[in-house]
């Protein structure tokens, strides 16, 4: 067996490692504030996630993934395919053991920086600093920001419209009924524009934005109509008391919710799988290549790795982020849902560096503010955000030592 076979099989192992540990750990982006809010348990939570992002990785993930090295690093300055090879499979490995040690400490960190960080070590090693674009690495930093700040506006001002125009109002479960279907449309307006845009399968219908705005304005219409019939119907079940409007939230949030989980299995699977198409073209042809095509049973590979991960160890996460920053209920966690998905739309369509699991912890942080400082436990948000300005560099050199060993070995 030659060194490129070998590795096709390795990296097949380490790309279902990346999809466990990845599952694990972006669980939180979808789940946490429903199960935060009360609005489902721990293992509802699971099962939904579970099955919706299989689901979104087998029929709506992409069938074509970009090379490994994402703009950081031009391999062609390498020369030898196998260290490049090698240097993908530390990147995949290193990238895999950070997110496994940060799941095991219930702390989100962003699996795209976590992966960038990796192939950074590997390009320094095998290029040197002339091999890797600097540029992506400021983009980067600039989401620590931006993710989190933008979302943390976003959730701020939507509970607090939420709290005024319904909660401060003297018949505030008649002002629950008249704005619960609104923002329900409104929301359904925003997944229906997410799935447009940032699902491979949405953007494979390749519809123009007036016939993406139609389909998604009758959405929101139909969402309207039958929201109004089941907030008259559930209200004429529940007392005029607060639990009443966090009644009504409480499935609009889990739409949300399922919404965000199905879309994460689509676009992350490939931060997995991937690189394994990658390696099976250059163990077949002994040659760069710049696109891959995924067959559907790697996709089902990364898309049950994912879902094992969040059966196994999702959990943990979830906690942290749902419970330990500030306490929710389901009219702050269905804002939770909405600033994230919001953030990752709009900040995307405007080109900017985004990171998912950013902007949930800053969307929990945003309606923990609206109570007032003391709501928000900035110990617990002290040591997220110090593992995501470590990510990039403990994720370098650990992909430094792997490709080190194996260029020792192998090369």
């Amino acid at each position: 067996m030659d060194v490129f076979t070998l590795f096709l099989y390795l990296s097949m192992g380490a790309g279902f490692f990346m999809a466990v540990t990845l599952g694990a750990n972006d669980v939180a982006n979808s789940m946490a504030p429903c199960v935060g809010s009360r609005a489902i348990t721990v293992r509802q939570a699971l099962v939904i996630a579970s099955v919706l992002n299989f689901v979104g990785a087998v029929m709506l993930g992409s069938h074509v993934a970009a090379t490994m090295s994402r703009g950081i690093v031009a391999v062609e300055t390498i020369g030898d395919p196998k260290l490049v090879m090698l240097g993908m499979f530390s990147a995949l490995l290193a990238a895999s053991l950070w997110m496994l040690v940060a799941t095991l400490t219930a702390l989100p960190v962003s699996s795209t920086h976590s992966i960038v960080g990796a192939i950074l070590g590997f390009g320094l090693v095998a290029g040197g600093p002339q091999s890797v674009n600097w540029l992506p690495l400021g983009g980067v930093v600039l989401s620590w920001f931006i993710s989190p700040f933008f979302a943390l506006g976003v959730s701020y001002f939507i509970f607090t419209q939420i709290r005024k125009k319904i909660f401060l109002q003297r018949d505030f479960l008649e002002r629950a009924k008249a704005w619960g279907p609104r923002w329900m449309a409104l929301t359904s307006m925003l997944v229906g524009f997410s799935f447009m845009y940032k699902t491979p399968f949405g953007k494979k219908l390749q519809l123009p934005l007036w016939g993406s705005t139609l389909v998604v304005a009758l959405f929101a219409g139909a969402v309207w109509l039958a929201g109004r019939w089941y907030t008259h119907h559930l209200a004429k079940r529940i007392a005029e008391s607060v639990e009443g409007v966090e009644q009504l939230f409480k499935n609009l949030q889990i739409f949300t919710a399922s919404y965000v989980a199905l879309s994460q299995g689509a676009n992350d699977v490939a931060n997995a799988i991937g690189p394994i198409a990658v390696i099976y073209l250059m163990a077949r042809d002994h040659a760069f290549v710049q696109n891959a095509e995924i067959p559907i049973w790697l996709l089902g590979l990364g898309g049950l790795g994912i879902a094992l991960g969040i059966m196994l160890l999702g959990h943990k996460v979830m906690s942290t982020v749902g419970e330990k920053i500030t306490t929710l209920t389901n009219t702050r966690g269905f804002a939770v849902d909405f600033a994230s998905a919001t953030t990752v739309l709009v900040a995307s369509k405007l080109g900017l560096p985004v990171s998912s699991t950013h902007a949930a912890v800053g969307a929990v942080t945003g309606v923990g503010l609206a109570r007032g400082f003391k709501a928000v436990d900035f110990g617990v948000l002290f040591r997220i955000v110090v593992y995501w300005v470590i990510t990039v560099p403990v994720a370098a050199v650990t992909s430094m030592l792997i490709y080190w060993l194996l260029t020792w070995i192998f090369a």
